[in-house]
């Protein structure tokens, strides 16, 4: 009896320039290089431009993007980094608040493909990055470049949430 089959979309196309900031924590090196190997390739193939920055763990990382939208200008995101189970609750709060952050992030616009590990042993996270095998940074630059083309496609009008700042100008009145 075969596992289970995975659909993987084909990489969207673009008429536009579509840059991409990778953040990556290189805290396990040699998972972070494959993370980036795969995340590139994918770049490559849909013909985008990246930059890449790195934090020092799995919790900077959000905040990287977040300063990154405000102060940058990049389309996408990727987040890519590693936690692996340890004997503490340390893991756990990693995890929940990197993952949740990102999550909080990508409602509020950003185009952001997550590919922080979160893992049990070093073992199970080589498999994931390696991208020869599960290629996780790829799925996470893909994830990026989809929700680029969702963006565009539906534009970019600016929807504000709350109150607006308005200036009148002598003699406008309010209505």
């Amino acid at each position: 009896m075969a596992g289970p089959t995975h659909h993987i979309l084909p990489l969207p196309d673009f008429d536009k320039p579509v840059k991409i900031l990778i953040v990556a924590s290189p805290y396990y090196k040699d998972i972070s290089d494959h993370q980036i190997a795969g995340a590139l390739a994918e770049i490559a193939k849909a013909g985008a431009t990246h930059e890449i920055v790195h934090v020092p763990g799995a919790l900077e990382i959000p905040t990287a993007i977040g300063i990154a939208a405000r102060m940058g200008d990049f389309d996408g995101y990727v987040a890519l980094g590693c936690v692996i189970r340890g004997e503490t609750t340390h893991y756990d709060t990693v995890c929940n608040d990197s993952s949740r952050a990102l999550q909080l992030l990508g409602l509020q616009g950003l185009c952001i493909g997550n590919g922080i590990l979160t893992v049990e042993n070093h073992a199970q996270a080589a498999v994931r990055a390696d991208p020869a095998q599960m290629n996780k940074g790829g799925g996470a630059a893909a994830a990026a470049l989809h929700l680029v083309a969702l963006a565009r496609k539906w534009g970019k009008a600016e929807k504000g949430v709350g109150f607006t700042r308005d200036i009148l100008m002598a003699g406008d009145t309010i209505r």
